[in-house]
């Protein structure tokens, strides 16, 4: 692949008073970054250049005012806004709001004109970014309304994925979030991503209950006899290998969860706490089912580390990788749709008569 054919990767700042800035400069001080894609940092050059010099890194940017300007082998800043902004390392301030909304928004924008192939977005905090042009819990639902397609918050490593059929829902209210639609939807939506982004023939998927031991024939709540159950039988009448409901207390324990391509969790706790006991700092946030690929790290703002020149950049990293990967493999899959037939006989297999 040349140069000129890099993937190009667009990259929101996030809060800018946490460890989102320490994260991506450190991952791409290495220069061999920039043989994978082409990044474009949705800020400004001179925010830039305050945490290059913070963090003392020799690193250079290419600052441009429009997309078509960037160039493969640089990092390129794209100049979202250029007055001065403070930073206030550590601090939850409305500034470090107002801007991680506003880069998220231009890299959006620049995502849905295919201006840039893939975006990998550092963390915000979801407290400070709330207001009337934005209104949405974190990245995730916002980019639901924006890009086309069904989302599903998916949590992967390099052998686990979890995906969640609630994810940022109040305990109290998950059960009455879940229905025969919603289970549908979000298996569909795994399902499909495990073939189109994955590259997996034929998944497998194990859904975990949504009470203690699956219900215990009803004495722990009915949810897991009279909704999940019914809506997995169908499911897998109509020929998908989904498995389950299995009770969550010993599904990841017991070591079952390496029999399958994904799980999918009920909801955001019962899901996220095994995953990142396993794999905290190398997991990655993927946004499956939408038309346009977005991944982050599957840590926060980290507040009580920002600024010290002490975060951990290996899953911001992961995320970049996996934002590569996860383009090239859907372009494989739709090239491979595109023409099955002359697919077929690049395999060495032919059209029967």
């Amino acid at each position: 692949m040349s140069a000129e054919d890099k993937i190009v990767v667009g990259i929101s700042i996030g809060d800018i008073n946490g460890i989102g800035s320490e994260v991506i400069l450190k991952t791409f001080e290495d220069s061999r970054m920039l043989e994978f894609c082409t990044p474009v940092i949705f800020a400004s050059v001179k925010l830039l250049s305050f945490f290059k010099k913070h963090f003392e890194t020799d690193i250079n940017f290419h600052g441009i005012d429009k997309i078509e300007d960037c160039i493969p082998k640089k990092i390129n800043v794209l100049n979202v806004w250029k007055e001065h902004v403070d930073v206030k390392f550590g601090e939850e301030t409305p500034a470090g709001g107002e801007y991680a909304i506003k880069s998220l928004k231009a890299a959006v924008e620049a995502l849905k004109a295919e201006k840039i192939d893939a975006l990998v977005t550092a963390p915000i905090n979801k407290a400070n970014i709330q207001s009337e042009n934005f209104n949405f819990p974190g990245h995730t639902d916002y980019l639901a309304q924006e890009l086309e397609g069904e989302s599903l918050m998916l949590l992967i490593s390099e052998n686990l994925r979890v995906g969640l059929l609630t994810d940022h829902v109040p305990v109290k209210d998950v059960a009455k979030n879940i229905d025969r639609a919603r289970i549908d939807k979000k298996i569909n939506t795994i399902y499909h991503t495990l073939i189109e982004d994955f590259g997996i023939e034929k998944p497998k998927v194990a859904v975990l209950g949504i009470n203690p031991h699956t219900g215990d024939n009803g004495v722990i709540g009915d949810e897991d006899d009279t909704i999940l159950r019914p809506a997995l039988d169908n499911i897998r009448k109509n020929g998908k290998m989904v498995f389950g409901p299995y009770a969550a207390d010993s599904f990841f324990g017991s070591g079952n969860y390496k029999n399958f391509d994904a799980i999918i969790a009920s909801y955001h706790d019962q899901g996220l706490i095994p995953f990142k006991t396993l794999a905290f700092g190398k997991g990655v946030n993927f946004t499956a089912g939408l038309n346009r690929i977005r991944t982050s790290p599957d840590h926060g703002t980290a507040f009580d580390l920002a600024g010290k020149n002490e975060a951990n950049f290996e899953s911001f990293r992961e995320a970049v990788f996996s934002a590569v990967s996860i383009y090239k493999t859907r372009e494989q899959y739709k090239e491979i749709s595109k023409n099955p037939l002359q697919t077929n006989r690049k395999r060495g297999f032919s059209k029967k008569k």
